[in-house]
C-alpha cells in the first residue's frame, strides 16, 4: 500500500517554493500526495478585492496540485487569520484525521511570517492530536493510529525572522525536479503580480531557484536542493522512523562541512 504524504503550508504558493520538489519526488517513488494550504490568500492583492482574488487564488492552487496528480484540500481562513486557537485547529485536525498520512510536510517553526510559523503549529499539533478520542475535531472524525513522521521544511527565503540563515538536518537533491516545481510555481501568476508590487521580488521563478541553489551550495553534491528538518517523534512515530529518507535515499544528502572532506563523496545513509 503507497504512504500517504501530506504537505500543509499556509498560502497558495508556498509548497511551491519550500516543499514541492521533495513532494515531487514522493509521488514519483509511488506516494499518495496531497496538498492544502491553510489560508486563502484574499490578502494578496493590489487591485482585485478578497473575494475576487481569493477566488482566483483558489484555482491558481488546485491547477498547481492538478499538476502532480495530488489531492487538493481546500484552505480553511483568510489571510493573516492563522490564530493558533481550538477552532481552526480543530478543523485541521480532522483533514489530518481524514487524510492519515505517514509523512507530514510543514513549514519552519522559525519564519519572516506569523501566518507560516502559526500554520507549523496548528499541523504539528493536529498530528500529535490524530489518535486521541477525547480530542474533539469538526467536523467530528474518529481517532487514527499509526505513525506519522513530520518533517519542516526551510523558512521563505532560508532565513527566520532575525534573517539569520536557518540551517537544515538534511537536504533533498531536486535538481531533476526543478522544472516541474518551476511549472507548479508558475500557476500562481496572480501572487507574482503581489510580490512585484508589495516586496518589490522581480524574477519569481527565478527567486525560487536562489532559494533552492543556495540549499544546492550547502551541500557542495547538487545545483538545486530542499532543506529539511526531523520533528522530534515523541508521541508521532518510532524513534528511528525516517520514511522520506527511506524513499528518497539516492536524493538524500547532508550538509559538507569543511573538515568533512573525507567524506564529501559519500550521501546519507
Amino acid at each position: 500500500m503507497a504512504l500517504r504524504v501530506f504537505a500543509i503550508a499556509a498560502h497558495p504558493d508556498d509548497i511551491e517554493f519550500n516543499m514541492a520538489g521533495t513532494l515531487i519526488l514522493l509521488r514519483r517513488a509511488g506516494c499518495e500526495v496531497h496538498y492544502m494550504n491553510i489560508a486563502n490568500g484574499s490578502c494578496g492583492s493590489a487591485s482585485l478585492d478578497a473575494e475576487a482574488i481569493a477566488a482566483l487564488r483558489l484555482q491558481e492552487a488546485k491547477n498547481a496540485a492538478g499538476r502532480i496528480g495530488a489531492v487538493f484540500h481546500p484552505p480553511l481562513v483568510p489571510d493573516i487569520e492563522i490564530f493558533y486557537e481550538k477552532g481552526l485547529l480543530a478543523r485541521v485536525g480532522s483533514i489530518l484525521r481524514m487524510v492519515a498520512p505517514n509523512i507530514l510536510l510543514v513549514p519552519s517553526p522559525q519564519d519572516y511570517m506569523e501566518d507560516h510559523m502559526i500554520a507549523c503549529r496548528l499541523a504539528v499539533t493536529a498530528a500529535f492530536c490524530r489518535n486521541m478520542r477525547n480530542f474533539p475535531v469538526d467536523p467530528p472524525r474518529a481517532p487514527v493510529d499509526g505513525d506519522v513522521s513530520v518533517y519542516h521544511a526551510q523558512p521563505h527565503g532560508n532565513r527566520n525572522s532575525l534573517n539569520h540563515l536557518v540551517q537544515p538536518d538534511f537536504f533533498i537533491d531536486i535538481g531533476s525536479a526543478i522544472e516541474e516545481k518551476a511549472s507548479m510555481l508558475a500557476e500562481h501568476k496572480s501572487q507574482k503580480e503581489w510580490l512585484e508590487h508589495s516586496q518589490g521580488v522581480n524574477a519569481y521563478l527565478n527567486t525560487m531557484r536562489n532559494f533552492a541553489g543556495e540549499m544546492g551550495a550547502l551541500t557542495n553534491r547538487c545545483k538545486f536542493a530542499e532543506g529539511w528538518r526531523r520533528h522530534n517523534p515523541l508521541g508521532l512515530c518510532a524513534a528511528a522512523a525516517d520514511p522520506l529518507v527511506d524513499l528518497l535515499r539516492e536524493h538524500s544528502l547532508e550538509q559538507v562541512k569543511p573538515d568533512a572532506s573525507a567524506d564529501a563523496d559519500n550521501p546519507r545513509c
